[in-house]
This record gives structure tokens, sequence and C-alpha cells, in this order.
């Protein structure tokens, strides 16, 4: 970067730093190079010309090269007949600026959220009720090294394995960080509406309204989205916190301490951490949502936001309805979406990809009429409904812990074998209650121990 770019830097943060006024421009001219030069004037009055009410929008870098434009005369007009003036003279650089720019004004849909107020790490500390310290040592993503349960991590990790296969990193903050989540996620990501297409993490939304949404329909179409929580990344939720109004570095201190960088050490466990996938493991050791923190679902959703919105206008313009439960999307429609259902899910994969997200393929169903359409576990051939094979295998279990005792039946060995039952009956009970009534009785009829 040459020195003449540096001055013009110089100048623009003093300018952005400054009201946008003239008299105030050439007083920032003087600052930045000990005395107004001549062409001060002339300059900052062309500078609020071009960029008018927008001047704070504009950043440090955008407006130094406006400057250079109109410091050496290159209007870039393209009028090549006419003689370009010659470049002003740039004084050298007297006195460099460290106050922060005065931020633009919110946009009303965010002044509408009456979110904190928090104008600088300090104000975020104190809201916080940390030390300013806490928040560099909780927002620490470089601590790659040593044991997984290190007291020196700020979380504990647990590997449990996926339905389909593999291995899923559940990252859980510890006591002190879960709480500073907990205080963001309800004073600030619970005030942020997500799309009216995503189900998942909202109150009074659950998989069931998630599948009721494509029940009773000629087609349907469920795909998913691959490491859906490791693939949002600490830029994305930078910019988030960033659009809601936080000073740069107050939406960096939010972001930090709402992703996590997995330690090396979670990977050298030769039975889980060794064999998860290349492109995964990458993931997981640049800074991410964690799966397992209570920000995490909300940003999530919030950072898919536009997705949301592209794929929901997608399934508009071909007559489908569009949802999505996490990282379960599904689409669904009658004749004229059946047609087009074969090319589709290539659409919804380039969307994907374009906005920082991609699909499992080899989890991609197209379920017609005719055959057994299931959404999150939930069969929407006619209307929601439990699978008829879960239903018996859960029944007749049931009725062995009455006949045989609830013993002979534990073979996975679960803790709480009663809570484990109870809890597979109230999904029944959710899905459809009245389904749910036997079972509960076969439940209340067991002789425990």
């Amino acid at each position: 970067m040459n020195i003449k770019k540096l001055s013009v830097l110089a100048l623009a943060d003093t300018m952005l730093a400054s009201d946008r006024n003239l008299d105030t421009l050439i007083a920032a001219c003087g600052r930045v190079f000990g005395a107004p030069p001549p062409w001060a004037a002339e300059v900052c009055a062309a500078l609020i010309e071009r960029t008018g009410e927008n001047f704070y929008y504009f950043s440090r870098h955008e407006i130094a090269d406006i400057l250079l434009q109109l410091l050496t005369g290159d209007g870039g007009d393209g009028d090549e007949e006419e003689e370009a003036p010659a470049p002003l003279e740039l004084p050298e650089v007297r006195r460099y600026c460290v106050d922060p720019p005065i931020r633009p004004p919110n946009d009303a849909w965010v002044a509408a959220l009456a979110l904190p107020e928090l104008s600088s790490v300090g104000d975020l500390a104190a809201w916080l009720d940390e030390p300013v310290g806490a928040l560099d040592w909780f927002a620490d993503q470089w601590r790659l090294a040593g044991d997984r349960e290190s007291r020196l991590q700020h979380y504990h990790y647990r590997w449990v394995p996926k339905r389909s296969g593999g291995l899923r990193l559940i990252e859980i903050p510890k006591e002190r960080l879960r709480r500073i989540q907990q205080k963001i996620l309800r004073q600030i990501l619970d005030l942020l509406p997500p799309h009216p297409a995503a189900h998942g993490f909202r109150r009074g939304h659950s998989c069931v309204t998630h599948a009721a949404l494509h029940a009773d329909q000629r087609i349907v179409v469920r795909m998913d989205l691959k490491d859906f929580f490791p693939s949002i990344q600490l830029s994305r939720i930078h910019a988030l916190f960033e659009k809601l109004g936080y000073p740069n570095k107050v939406a960096g201190a939010l972001a930090r301490v709402c992703v996590n960088r997995a330690p090396l050490g979670v990977f050298r466990d030769a039975e889980d951490g060794a064999s998860v996938a290349w492109a995964e493991r990458q993931a997981l050791k640049s800074p991410h949502l964690p799966q397992g923190s209570p920000c995490s679902p909300a940003l999530a959703n919030l950072c898919a936001y536009r997705l949301d919105m592209r794929l929901e206008a997608l399934a508009q313009a071909m007559g489908a309805s569009y949802s999505r439960y996490a990282d379960d999307l599904a689409f669904s429609g009658d004749r004229d979406f059946a047609r087009a259902a074969e090319r589709f899910h290539l659409q919804v994969a380039a969307i994907a990809l374009e906005e920082g997200f991609r699909i499992n393929t080899r989890k991609t169903r197209l379920m017609r009429e005719g055959t057994r359409q299931q959404v999150t576990g939930v069969v929407v051939n006619a209307h929601p409904n439990i699978a008829r094979d879960e239903y018996d295998r859960l029944k007749a279990t049931l009725t062995n812990c009455v006949r045989h005792g609830p013993a002979t039946q534990n073979r996975d060995s679960h803790p709480d074998f009663r809570a484990y039952l109870a809890g597979r009956i109230s999904h029944v009970k959710m899905v459809n209650p009245s389904r749910a009534i036997k079972l509960q009785r076969l439940l209340a009829a067991v002789a425990w121990a």
C-alpha cells in the first residue's frame, strides 16, 4: 500500500468519526495534516455531495477511494478529450484518529426490537456481569491443544452416534459460559423472529407442525443439510450481530463467546474422533456453532433466514410447500410439482451451496403417494400419524413388561427405563393422542420394582 493511500485512509478514519457537515470535515482535514490544506473545502463539499445521507454507511476504504479520485482528478467519467486537472498536493499526516466511526442509525426493524444498548466491549461486560478480561478468556478460540476435559477448556465434549451412521460431537459449555450464553439467548436472540418456514427450536412449533404441512400430498421431497451446526462459522455470527446495530468490536465479542473450536485432544481418540470425515474435522476445528450451546439453535435459524426465504420462493414458484426443522428440509405438492420433482433437488442443492450450506445427497428422498411418506419420523400420507411398525414395537414392549417384568425388555440397559418408555409414549401422544391412550394404560399396569 503506497504512502498516498495510507494518508487518505488516515483522513477517511477521521472524517468517519466526525459529524457529516462541511465545517466539521474541513476541521478533520486540519487535525490530520496539522492545518486544513487549500483544497479542503472543495474536496469536502464534493465528498458530501457524492455520499449524501449515506455517508456513515461507507467503509473507510470506500471513503478513501473517493478521496483519491477527488484529489487526483480521476472522476471516472470516461471523457478522454477533456484534460484531467492536476493532482492536488497531499500533505504529510500529523495525527491519526483512534476514535471509532460514527455508526449510522439502526434500521426501523432493529429499533423496534428494543435490544440492549451495548456501545462498547465494556458495556457488554457490564451487561453480562463479567470483567472485561473474562470476555477475552471465554472468547479465546486458540486453546486447541491439551486433553478434551482440561480445566483450560470451556466445553465438555461427547461423541454420540448418528442414526444414519457416523458420529456427532456434542459440545456442552461449562456453567459460567453457559450462563453468559443463556443471557444472550434470552435478551437478544429470542427477540429476533426466524423465518416462518423454520419449525425447529421455536415455541409453539415442533416436528409435528413441520410434518403436518406436508400431509395428504401427491409427492413429498425430503432433504438434509450436511453438518448443519459446524457449517455456520464465526464470520456469519459476527455479521449477524453487526446487522443488529452493534459496533464491530461488540459484535466480535458476542460472536466469539457463542462459537467454539474443538481442541485437538477431542480427535485423538481412535475410537471416536479419529473416524470423523476430514471435512467435518476441519469444520469442528474452526470457530463454529457448537451443538450443545444454548445460543446455537437460535443462531442457526437466523443464519438460515436467507436460505429459508429463497427455498420458500422456489417452492411457491413450483406450486409446492416448504418447511425446515433444524437440518431437515421438506417440500410437498400436487401433480405439477410431482412432474418436476426429479430435477428439483438440484436447484435446492445449488441454492444451499450459495448460502453456505451443503446437501447430504445420500439422505434425499422422493416419496410419492402409494409409498410411506415420512417427515421427521411422522407419517404424513393422509394425516400426521406414528408409523405402524414403530407403534406395534412399543406396544409389544409394554405388553411384555406387564407379563414378564420390565427387566426382561431393557435390552439396551437404559438407566431409567420407565422414563425412557414414558418419553416414547409422549412422542406418540404428540403425534396421535388417541393411539397413546392404550400405551399409557399398559405403562400404568407395569409392576416396577
